[in-house]
């Protein structure tokens, strides 16, 4: 049995007959948007076969099952990074396990640094498309089952979804801003000459997760929606050094918006 269904046997024995149709993954500090989901039902990494403990701080460590709008979600209230050593299966292991559990839509978030010099920080921006510069790809080896060897990245991120997003946010009088995520290796935050270079190469915010998430579940033909809050200016382009702990702080103070929005977006899903 391979490690994707063995995660996802278990995932779906502890979830009590849910049948998740969007799995939504928070970034750092993003963790009490798992509050919103009604009727939760927790499954802590630890008790999933190849699921890694979380080691940052902002990462709670659990799947939390339920409903949110009428939907129902599995949530993942933490995630796994290629800087931590995992290897690139391991980052993959959670949206596959989804995949095989019969998620249709991915919702991912994180926290990011702002590139682009107008984004202050708690900007919220819908990411349009990436840019993979951690020279990893979670494709790399034998074919997974139910994975396209060659899958297009024309569109890794659903127009449909985002007209949802953009719906959503109006209604709910959310400034949404829209760009270009750069995804980087890290732990170590960007130089101000890096910085200088994801800006020429159309960069609008940097970060260090997100995109392996993308790239698995667009071969796995899950439709995918992301949203950065931007929680800093990146080095170079702002005042003072950049901190885990402001970063947290800011995602909290901004997750409340980013809740609503998810929402009104799942309130046009379910119809």
């Amino acid at each position: 049995m391979t490690a994707v269904r063995e995660a996802a046997q278990e995932i779906e024995r502890r979830l009590g007959g849910i049948k998740p149709r969007v799995a939504i993954v928070l970034g750092s500090g993003m963790g009490p948007l798992a509050a919103l989901v009604q009727s939760p039902a927790r499954i802590a990494f630890t008790d999933i076969p190849g699921f890694p403990s979380v080691s940052v701080d902002g990462h709670a460590g659990e799947l939390v099952a339920g409903t949110l709008e009428r939907l129902p979600v599995l949530v993942q209230s933490g995630r796994f990074h290629l800087y931590e050593g995992h290897a690139p299966a391991t980052i993959a292991l959670p949206v596959r396990a989804f995949a095989t559990l019969g998620v249709q839509t991915l919702i991912v978030t994180n926290a990011a640094g702002g590139i682009r010099e107008t984004f202050a920080a708690g900007t919220l921006m819908m990411i349009t498309d990436h840019i993979n510069l951690m020279a990893r790809n979670p494709l790399v080896g034998p074919v997974e089952p139910g994975e396209e060897r060659f899958p297009d990245m024309s569109e890794p991120y659903d127009r449909g979804l985002q007209g949802l997003a953009r719906a959503a946010a109006q209604e709910t009088q959310v400034t949404l801003e829209e760009g270009v995520y750069v995804g980087l290796l890290g732990p170590s935050y960007e130089t101000p000459a890096e910085v200088r270079m994801l800006q020429r190469l159309g960069g609008d915010a940097v970060g260090m997760s997100t995109v392996p998430e993308v790239i698995v579940a667009r071969a796995r033909g899950l439709r995918c929606l992301a949203f950065s809050i931007v929680t800093n200016a990146a080095a170079g382009t702002g005042a003072g050094p950049v901190e885990h702990a402001a970063v947290l702080a800011t995602t909290r103070r901004v997750a409340g918006d980013l809740g609503g929005l998810i929402r009104g977006v799942l309130r046009r899903l379910a119809g």
